[in-house]
């Protein structure tokens, strides 16, 4: 297993690493008929996953259980840096879907995928239900058609609630419910935690992961040929999860399938003083820009409000701004009033790959041995691993061998969240190691210990915001303000 972070690509002079060892004698590559060539082991992978956010890593996890060589490179220094890091963690069920779409079948398979590996892998998700609140006849009206499409999508528990039981389960909603939709296996999830998690698994399969690594163009071929900013990679087939920018991606190989308009969504976290609020993700009717402003916890015991829907020119366009934040503010004092009495722990915002399609844009090129996977809207989290069971068959059809697939060794993460036990209130873990009982950030609880096992893990994080997302280390309240110095000596330390 091998994660780079700078340098020349594996072949070159120097680069540096993380956790490593010679995986090229592991697997060799196969020459299209089933023979192994040693050769080509040395100069092409098998198969290379551009883009390590959720989608990717996801990808990159079920290819590792397959005898082949296998990269996931991202442009980043971190997995799950974009889009994966900044969304609303819900862990879907898929109810409101388009009927018959790829993506209603794949979040419907990948919601029972994941709920599944999470409670192995100790991904904390707390199921919550939903409520699709109605305030207006409009909306109420509308209840019942999306009771139906819910049917349609292979979802039979969602029921029409009256007023007065909805104020019953939500009593601190604003004045003027009508009634609500009720899901009540909509879950919350940690999405940090979901994306380490695969890209863990997949590196301590065999997967070569390759950070800071962007690809500037490919020559297709029999192997494709990437120019990166780290040096050629040479890879036989090409899979493109490159989020925001896998449009630009397939124009590389002569494709115009879509086109990614960058979706700003912006939020407000507040404090853990709030979570007593709200007992369901709170939800609007729907429109054709997304689910709208939602009020929900989080498993970090917060609750966010969010998020906006800004189509952009600017795929880098990460700020919040005064406007967002208004009218988030604005439709808050309506659906929760209490809410916006509540003490602001962040804001922040996210860019989703939109493309004006109803539909994922999940491509097939078997002649070019060449899959795109775009347009994975915010519902990718939830069929992720679904997903990649998808990408996997159509990398077949393209003549990827897929026999004698393997199980991979289970991971187990830390837990990160509220609702389940934490490393400060374990004796046990203190007796064992006393680490565990040394506070380093008191807003968030995070002792010296976790910051020691996250600095140590199979992939490390690169800065103190991936040092944050492996460990909720400077994301309280005072947002770093008393631990920062401490968690960046620690980081540094460990640098060395």
């Amino acid at each position: 297993m091998t994660v780079t972070t700078g340098g020349p690509l594996p072949g070159g002079d120097t680069y540096d690493t993380y956790d490593t060892y010679d995986a090229y004698d592991a697997y060799d590559a196969y020459d299209g008929h089933g023979e192994r060539d040693a050769h080509d082991a040395c100069d092409a992978y098998d198969v290379t996953v551009i883009g390590a956010g959720v989608v990717g890593s996801a990808i990159a996890r079920e290819l590792a259980r397959l005898p082949l060589r296998i990269a996931l490179l991202d442009a980043s220094d971190d997995v799950g840096n974009g889009t994966s890091k900044a969304n609303t963690a819900i862990l879907h069920t898929g109810f409101d879907a388009v009927p018959g779409s790829l993506e209603s079948r794949l979040v419907r398979e990948g919601q029972r995928l994941l709920a599944a590996y999470a409670a192995d892998a100790g991904i904390p998700v707390e199921p919550l239900g939903a409520l699709l609140v109605a305030w207006n006849e409009e909306q109420l009206a509308a209840l019942p058609g999306l009771a139906e499409k819910a049917v349609r999508n292979g979802y039979r528990a969602a029921r029409i609630l009256p007023a007065a039981e909805v104020r019953a389960r939500e009593p601190e909603l604003g004045p003027g419910v009508l009634g609500a939709l009720h899901v009540p296996d909509e879950s919350v999830i940690c999405p940090w935690t979901t994306t380490l998690a695969y890209a863990t698994q997949a590196v301590r399969a065999g997967v070569d992961l390759h950070l800071n690594c962007p690809v500037r163009s490919v020559a297709p071929g029999d192997p494709h040929t990437l120019a990166t900013g780290r040096g050629p990679l040479r890879t036989r087939h090409l899979v493109n999860a490159a989020g925001l920018y896998a449009d630009e991606i397939d124009r590389l190989l002569g494709h115009a399938d879509f086109t990614v308009t960058p979706r700003r969504g912006q939020l407000i976290v507040f404090d853990e003083l709030a979570r007593g609020l709200v007992r369901h993700i709170l939800l609007p009717v729907p429109d054709a820009r997304g689910k709208g402003v939602l009020v929900t916890p989080t498993v970090y015991g917060n609750v966010m409000l969010g998020p906006t829907a800004e189509d952009l020119d600017d795929k880098t366009a990460t700020g919040s701004t005064a406007e967002g934040l208004a009218l988030l503010r604005e439709k808050g004092r309506r659906i929760l009033p209490a809410l916006l009495e509540e003490e602001v722990t962040a804001v922040y915002a996210g860019l989703r790959a939109a493309t004006g399609q109803e539909d994922y844009a999940i491509r097939a090129h078997p002649a070019q041995r060449y899959v795109s996977v775009g347009g994975i809207r915010s519902t990718g989290l939830t069929a992720s691993l679904a997903i990649a069971a998808h990408v996997v068959e159509l990398l077949a059809d393209g003549g990827l061998p897929v026999s004698g697939a393997r199980d991979l060794e289970p991971v187990r993460m830390p837990n990160l969240g509220e609702a389940f036990p934490r490393p400060y209130r374990d004796p046990a873990m203190i007796a064992a190691d006393p680490e565990y009982g040394r506070i380093v950030c008191h807003c968030e609880r995070v002792t010296r210990g976790e910051i020691r096992d996250a600095l140590a893990g199979t992939v490390p994080p690169a800065s103190p915001d991936g040092l944050r997302r492996r460990t909720r280390a400077r994301g309280g309240r005072c947002q770093g303000f008393h631990c920062g110095a401490a968690v960046r000596a620690l980081f540094e330390e460990a640098r060395r």
